[in-house]
């Protein structure tokens, strides 16, 4: 089985006038299809440059990527334009959706640069089946400020997903929701995670991390720990958990 994700020495350094700054410094590692991984470190780490780096929407200083079998490090902006659209589904802490337009609108959005054309019958079903994986089908003709933001977060989710990318990459996809909206959407990713879709998630939060498989934890640039989630969250679990404790709380009151 070949790597999603195969970074051999990745080095991006950044000029601002006389000053140069290395914010990723010899980063190898790789990430296998089916994994959940969480990227950390603290500001500054260059955990956004090496996952912009992995997302194609910038290029390596020096060293090596291969995305999917694709060794993408030399491509032009053009090139990885195709990359990111066919390979790659990204979920943002700012949901990005398109307010006077359906949810069932705002999912097929990626599928009119799809190099395959896909008539208007195709992009309905399709997107609809992305709704279904997120448990939102129900929804699908709300708008944007017609749905809560776990909700907004889960339309996101399903945009992400609908050209069956082989990467889903999201970039701190709960820094915008409360604890308990959080806890589900990372149900929502561990259910996905669950059916093989290979997840790169980057975020600062320790807790939120515990939800994955795999953390990755970046300083100055570098890899300083790369680990297995030992005592892996379960997030329907704890959902449940804080249901009970609020309502528990609102018999008493």
């Amino acid at each position: 089985m070949n790597p999603v994700i195969q970074l051999e020495d990745i080095h991006k350094t950044y000029h601002t006038g006389e000053v140069e700054v290395q914010a990723v410094q010899g980063v190898s590692l790789e990430i296998m299809p089916g994994e959940f991984v969480a990227i950390m470190g603290a500001s500054g780490s260059g955990k956004s440059t090496l996952m912009n780096l992995i997302g194609c929407l910038d290029r390596p200083t020096r060293g090596r990527y291969c995305l999917d079998g694709i060794d993408v490090s030399t491509l032009d902006r053009d090139a990885l334009a195709d990359i990111r659209n066919r390979k790659i589904g990204f979920v943002f802490q700012g949901f990005n959706l398109l307010s006077r337009t359906s949810a069932l609108e705002n999912v097929e959005m990626p599928m009119l640069y799809h190099h395959q054309h896909l008539t208007a019958r195709q992009q309905h079903e399709s997107a609809l089946r992305a709704l279904e994986l997120v448990g939102l089908a129900q929804r699908a003709d709300h708008h944007p400020n017609q749905l809560s933001g776990g909700q907004q977060q889960r339309v996101a989710i399903a945009r992400a997903l609908v050209n069956q990318p082989a990467l889903l990459l999201a970039d701190e996809p709960t820094g915008n929701l409360d604890s308990q909206t959080s806890i589900e959407i990372m149900g929502v990713f561990q259910r996905l995670n669950d059916q093989g879709i290979t997840l790169v998630m980057v975020t600062h939060e320790l807790d939120i991390a515990r939800y994955t498989r795999r953390n990755i934890v970046l300083r100055d640039g570098r890899v300083v720990s790369d680990r297995a989630v030992t005592a892996r969250l379960n997030a329907d679990a704890e959902l449940r958990r804080l249901q009970e404790a609020h309502q528990a709380v609102k018999l008493t009151a």
